[in-house]
Protein backbone atom coordinates (compact mmCIF):
# COMPACT_ATOMS: atom_id res chain seq x y z
CA UNK A 1 0.00 0.00 0.00
CA UNK A 2 1.21 3.27 -0.75
CA UNK A 3 1.34 6.65 1.28
CA UNK A 4 -0.90 9.45 1.31
CA UNK A 5 0.01 12.47 -0.31
CA UNK A 6 -0.43 14.19 3.02
CA UNK A 7 2.63 12.51 4.05
CA UNK A 8 4.88 13.61 1.41
CA UNK A 9 3.55 16.85 1.37
CA UNK A 10 4.85 17.35 5.49
CA UNK A 11 8.02 15.78 4.78
CA UNK A 12 10.75 18.24 3.90
CA UNK A 13 13.49 17.66 1.09
CA UNK A 14 16.31 17.11 3.31
CA UNK A 15 14.22 14.17 5.51
CA UNK A 16 13.05 12.65 1.88
CA UNK A 17 16.72 12.79 1.15
CA UNK A 18 17.59 11.10 4.29
CA UNK A 19 14.92 8.61 4.14
CA UNK A 20 15.73 7.66 0.27
CA UNK A 21 19.35 7.42 0.72
CA UNK A 22 21.58 5.03 1.99
CA UNK A 23 24.38 5.88 4.68
CA UNK A 24 28.42 5.57 4.19
CA UNK A 25 28.29 3.28 6.92
CA UNK A 26 25.49 1.20 5.72
CA UNK A 27 26.66 1.04 2.11
CA UNK A 28 30.55 0.04 3.41
CA UNK A 29 28.26 -3.58 5.08
CA UNK A 30 26.43 -4.35 2.42
CA UNK A 31 26.65 -7.83 0.84
CA UNK A 32 29.68 -7.65 -2.56
CA UNK A 33 26.88 -9.39 -4.41
CA UNK A 34 24.49 -6.43 -3.67
CA UNK A 35 27.16 -4.27 -5.01
CA UNK A 36 27.96 -6.12 -7.98
CA UNK A 37 24.45 -6.37 -8.94
CA UNK A 38 24.15 -2.40 -8.69
CA UNK A 39 27.37 -2.04 -11.41
CA UNK A 40 25.58 -4.35 -13.53
CA UNK A 41 22.59 -2.20 -13.27
CA UNK A 42 24.68 0.92 -13.94
CA UNK A 43 26.11 -1.07 -16.87
CA UNK A 44 23.14 -1.67 -18.63
CA UNK A 45 22.18 1.84 -18.21
CA UNK A 46 25.15 2.67 -20.21
CA UNK A 47 24.65 0.71 -23.01
CA UNK A 48 20.99 1.14 -23.07
CA UNK A 49 21.89 4.88 -23.37
CA UNK A 50 24.45 4.38 -26.08
CA UNK A 51 22.49 2.54 -28.42
CA UNK A 52 19.61 5.74 -27.87
CA UNK A 53 22.05 8.02 -28.57
CA UNK A 54 24.01 6.76 -31.41
CA UNK A 55 21.64 3.76 -32.15
CA UNK A 56 23.55 0.05 -33.22
CA UNK A 57 26.78 1.34 -34.79
CA UNK A 58 27.60 2.61 -31.65
CA UNK A 59 28.18 -0.77 -30.20
CA UNK A 60 30.21 -3.15 -31.39
CA UNK A 61 29.19 -6.78 -32.04
CA UNK A 62 29.22 -8.18 -28.18
CA UNK A 63 28.18 -5.04 -26.85
CA UNK A 64 24.83 -5.56 -29.39
CA UNK A 65 24.30 -9.16 -28.02
CA UNK A 66 24.59 -8.32 -24.21
CA UNK A 67 21.82 -6.20 -24.88
CA UNK A 68 19.83 -9.09 -26.68
CA UNK A 69 20.71 -11.90 -23.71
CA UNK A 70 19.33 -8.88 -20.81
CA UNK A 71 15.72 -10.79 -21.55
CA UNK A 72 17.04 -13.87 -21.04
CA UNK A 73 19.85 -12.95 -17.89
CA UNK A 74 17.79 -10.21 -16.24
CA UNK A 75 20.25 -10.89 -13.26
CA UNK A 76 23.21 -12.21 -14.82
CA UNK A 77 26.46 -10.15 -16.31
CA UNK A 78 26.16 -10.60 -19.74
CA UNK A 79 28.99 -9.54 -21.24
CA UNK A 80 31.20 -12.84 -20.33
CA UNK A 81 28.40 -14.68 -22.45
CA UNK A 82 28.69 -12.12 -25.52
CA UNK A 83 31.99 -12.13 -25.74
CA UNK A 84 32.25 -16.16 -25.63
CA UNK A 85 29.57 -16.27 -28.36
CA UNK A 86 31.54 -13.98 -30.64
CA UNK A 87 34.96 -16.08 -29.51
CA UNK A 88 33.13 -19.09 -31.12
CA UNK A 89 30.99 -17.91 -34.52
CA UNK A 90 33.21 -15.25 -35.21
CA UNK A 91 30.47 -12.23 -35.62
CA UNK A 92 27.14 -10.87 -34.45
CA UNK A 93 25.52 -12.22 -37.69
CA UNK A 94 27.07 -15.34 -37.49
CA UNK A 95 26.07 -16.16 -33.71
CA UNK A 96 22.48 -15.39 -34.32
CA UNK A 97 22.47 -17.44 -37.79
CA UNK A 98 23.91 -20.22 -35.61
CA UNK A 99 21.82 -23.52 -34.72
CA UNK A 100 20.72 -23.57 -31.32
CA UNK A 101 22.74 -27.16 -30.83
CA UNK A 102 25.77 -25.03 -31.54
CA UNK A 103 25.28 -22.19 -29.65
CA UNK A 104 24.39 -24.21 -26.39
CA UNK A 105 27.95 -25.32 -26.73
CA UNK A 106 28.54 -22.14 -25.16
CA UNK A 107 29.35 -22.01 -21.38
CA UNK A 108 25.94 -19.91 -20.06
CA UNK A 109 24.14 -20.62 -23.09
CA UNK A 110 20.41 -21.76 -22.75
CA UNK A 111 17.24 -22.26 -24.33
CA UNK A 112 15.84 -18.76 -23.39
CA UNK A 113 19.58 -17.11 -24.88
CA UNK A 114 19.04 -19.36 -27.91
CA UNK A 115 15.03 -18.32 -28.42
CA UNK A 116 16.05 -14.52 -28.14
CA UNK A 117 18.75 -15.05 -30.91
CA UNK A 118 16.17 -16.74 -32.79
CA UNK A 119 13.48 -13.88 -32.02
CA UNK A 120 15.98 -11.59 -33.54
CA UNK A 121 16.97 -13.41 -36.70
CA UNK A 122 13.11 -14.02 -37.05
CA UNK A 123 12.59 -10.15 -37.00
CA UNK A 124 14.97 -9.46 -39.33
CA UNK A 125 14.03 -11.99 -42.00
CA UNK A 126 10.54 -10.54 -41.63
CA UNK A 127 11.58 -7.49 -41.90
CA UNK A 128 13.67 -7.44 -45.11
CA UNK A 129 11.25 -9.95 -46.65
CA UNK A 130 8.69 -7.68 -46.38
CA UNK A 131 10.54 -5.08 -47.73
CA UNK A 132 11.12 -6.80 -51.30
CA UNK A 133 7.30 -8.10 -51.00
CA UNK A 134 5.90 -5.01 -52.04
CA UNK A 135 7.85 -3.50 -54.41
CA UNK A 136 9.38 -5.20 -58.23
CA UNK A 137 12.46 -7.42 -57.45
CA UNK A 138 14.10 -5.97 -60.20
CA UNK A 139 13.90 -2.61 -58.86
CA UNK A 140 14.90 -3.57 -55.40
CA UNK A 141 17.74 -5.75 -56.21
CA UNK A 142 19.83 -4.84 -53.44
CA UNK A 143 17.25 -5.23 -50.86
CA UNK A 144 16.88 -9.21 -52.57
CA UNK A 145 20.53 -9.73 -52.00
CA UNK A 146 20.36 -8.94 -48.39
CA UNK A 147 17.25 -10.86 -48.00
CA UNK A 148 18.72 -14.26 -49.38
CA UNK A 149 21.82 -13.88 -48.06
CA UNK A 150 20.08 -13.25 -44.57
CA UNK A 151 17.92 -16.36 -45.13
CA UNK A 152 20.26 -18.42 -46.11
CA UNK A 153 23.85 -17.55 -46.41
CA UNK A 154 24.37 -18.60 -43.00
CA UNK A 155 23.15 -22.33 -43.53
CA UNK A 156 25.69 -24.49 -42.67
CA UNK A 157 23.69 -26.95 -45.48
CA UNK A 158 22.63 -26.54 -49.20
CA UNK A 159 19.18 -25.22 -50.10
CA UNK A 160 17.11 -24.46 -52.75
CA UNK A 161 15.30 -21.83 -52.69
CA UNK A 162 13.22 -20.22 -55.41
CA UNK A 163 11.50 -16.56 -55.93
CA UNK A 164 8.28 -17.12 -58.02
CA UNK A 165 7.57 -13.01 -59.78
CA UNK A 166 4.39 -11.77 -61.45
CA UNK A 167 4.25 -10.31 -64.99
CA UNK A 168 5.68 -6.57 -62.92
CA UNK A 169 7.95 -8.40 -61.51
CA UNK A 170 6.57 -9.13 -57.95
CA UNK A 171 7.11 -11.75 -55.26
CA UNK A 172 4.42 -13.91 -55.38
CA UNK A 173 5.78 -16.70 -53.85
CA UNK A 174 9.45 -17.53 -51.96
CA UNK A 175 10.06 -21.29 -51.39
CA UNK A 176 12.45 -23.49 -50.43
CA UNK A 177 12.29 -26.05 -52.59
CA UNK A 178 14.87 -28.96 -51.19
CA UNK A 179 17.47 -28.76 -48.94
CA UNK A 180 20.82 -31.30 -48.95
CA UNK A 181 24.19 -32.21 -48.03
CA UNK A 182 27.07 -29.26 -46.67
CA UNK A 183 27.68 -29.15 -50.69
CA UNK A 184 25.13 -30.61 -52.95
CA UNK A 185 21.22 -30.44 -52.60
CA UNK A 186 19.19 -32.45 -55.32
CA UNK A 187 17.21 -30.30 -57.97
CA UNK A 188 14.36 -31.53 -60.50
CA UNK A 189 13.95 -29.59 -63.69
CA UNK A 190 10.38 -30.88 -63.84
CA UNK A 191 9.37 -30.04 -60.55
CA UNK A 192 10.83 -26.06 -60.87
CA UNK A 193 8.92 -25.29 -63.92
CA UNK A 194 5.56 -27.68 -62.60
CA UNK A 195 5.86 -24.92 -59.61
CA UNK A 196 6.06 -21.90 -61.49
CA UNK A 197 2.89 -23.18 -63.47
CA UNK A 198 0.83 -23.57 -60.63
CA UNK A 199 1.75 -20.08 -58.96
CA UNK A 200 1.00 -18.81 -62.43
CA UNK A 201 5.00 -17.10 -62.05
CA UNK A 202 5.95 -14.98 -65.22
CA UNK A 203 9.49 -15.37 -63.80
CA UNK A 204 11.49 -17.03 -61.15
CA UNK A 205 14.60 -16.51 -59.56
CA UNK A 206 16.91 -19.57 -58.31
CA UNK A 207 19.51 -19.33 -55.02
CA UNK A 208 21.09 -21.89 -53.41
CA UNK A 209 23.62 -21.10 -50.57
CA UNK A 210 27.37 -22.62 -50.26
CA UNK A 211 28.00 -23.36 -46.97
CA UNK A 212 31.89 -23.14 -47.23
CA UNK A 213 31.43 -19.73 -47.75
CA UNK A 214 32.73 -19.31 -51.37
CA UNK A 215 29.96 -18.43 -53.61
CA UNK A 216 31.79 -19.38 -56.96
CA UNK A 217 28.99 -21.03 -58.88
CA UNK A 218 30.31 -24.84 -60.00
CA UNK A 219 29.97 -26.28 -63.06
CA UNK A 220 27.18 -28.19 -62.17
CA UNK A 221 25.60 -25.48 -60.90
CA UNK A 222 25.63 -23.68 -64.52
CA UNK A 223 24.65 -26.58 -66.01
CA UNK A 224 21.61 -27.00 -64.13
CA UNK A 225 20.59 -23.47 -64.36
CA UNK A 226 20.79 -23.96 -68.39
CA UNK A 227 18.61 -26.61 -68.04
CA UNK A 228 15.90 -24.99 -66.42
CA UNK A 229 15.90 -21.88 -68.70
CA UNK A 230 15.54 -24.28 -71.28
CA UNK A 231 12.58 -25.92 -69.78
CA UNK A 232 11.01 -22.86 -68.62
CA UNK A 233 11.06 -20.64 -71.84
CA UNK A 234 8.54 -22.51 -73.98
CA UNK A 235 6.32 -22.06 -70.95
CA UNK A 236 6.42 -18.46 -70.85
CA UNK A 237 8.64 -18.65 -67.52
CA UNK A 238 11.47 -16.15 -67.38
CA UNK A 239 14.93 -17.26 -65.23
CA UNK A 240 15.93 -13.93 -64.29
CA UNK A 241 18.97 -14.89 -62.57
CA UNK A 242 20.20 -17.69 -60.34
CA UNK A 243 22.26 -16.23 -56.80
CA UNK A 244 24.72 -18.07 -54.73
CA UNK A 245 24.84 -16.74 -51.35
CA UNK A 246 27.23 -17.79 -48.46
CA UNK A 247 28.90 -16.24 -45.73
CA UNK A 248 31.63 -14.45 -47.99
CA UNK A 249 29.32 -12.55 -50.10
CA UNK A 250 26.88 -13.64 -53.54
CA UNK A 251 27.40 -14.83 -56.83
CA UNK A 252 25.22 -13.70 -59.85
CA UNK A 253 25.39 -15.83 -62.71
CA UNK A 254 23.68 -13.39 -65.20
CA UNK A 255 25.69 -10.85 -63.96
CA UNK A 256 28.94 -13.05 -64.54
CA UNK A 257 27.81 -13.81 -68.10
CA UNK A 258 27.28 -17.39 -67.32
CA UNK A 259 23.75 -17.74 -68.52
Amino acid sequence: MSRSDGFRDKTSAAEQSTFFSVAPEAEAKRPPSEKVADDKVGHRRRLRERFENGGADALPDYELLEMILFRAFPRIDTKPIAKRLIAKFGSFADVVSAPGNRLKEVEGVGDRAVEELKLIKAAAERLTRGQIATRPALSSWNGVLDYLRLVQGFETREQFRILFLDKKNQLIADEVQGQGTVDHTPVYVREVVKRALELSASAIILVHNHPSGDPTPSRADIDMTKQIIDAARPLGVAVHDHIIVGRNGHASLKAMRLI
